[in-house]
């Protein structure tokens, strides 16, 4: 794009030139600050003062997309050699969870860990007596509260205790 908006800005100073030939060729008195011509054509030197100004802005255009482009590129050799430095160090995680993995299924194959799984059963029948007393301590405080005999059909509470028993 930049390319064509410099071809059409030429080639309309171009024509520019070529139809006021005569006007940019005439020669006037120039002054410089430093130095002064006594006849210099202004308008070709302001027309080839133009046409640098633009090829000049052209081409720092094109540096900085060049920049831009380059700097691009680094970072996204950046972004990959992290990825991969991220894949690997994820890859060893991996390999250490499954070694770990292997290592409690072969404990667990071999029965080491038996006695932490009869602590874990005793444990568990240990709440279960405690829960069957507690809940036939309730049953015995509300049957005294309520006035029941001791005739009255079993509750549901003793009829689940009594299959939780067995």
């Amino acid at each position: 794009m930049r390319t064509i908006v410099l071809i059409a800005g030429l080639v309309l100073l171009l024509i520019f030139a070529v139809l006021n030939f005569g006007s940019l060729m005439a020669l006037h008195p120039m002054n410089l600050g430093f130095v002064q011509y006594v006849t210099a054509p202004v308008g070709l030197i302001m027309l080839l003062t133009a046409v640098f100004a633009a090829l000049l802005f052209y081409f720092w255009a094109g540096i900085s997309n060049l920049r831009a482009q380059a700097d691009s590129a680094k970072l996204l050799r950046d972004m990959e050699t992290l990825r991969v430095s991220l894949d690997s160090q994820e890859g060893s995680r991996f390999a250490e969870l499954r070694s770990h993995l292997d290592s409690r299924m072969n404990a667990l194959g071999t029965g080491e860990t038996s006695n932490e799984v009869r602590a874990v059963h005793s444990r568990i029948d240990e709440l279960q007596r405690d829960m069957n007393l507690q809940l036939a301590q309730l049953d015995d405080y509300l049957k005294g509260k309520l006035g029941e005999s001791s005739t009255t059909p079993p509750s549901m509470v003793e009829v689940r205790l009594d299959k939780l028993d067995k």
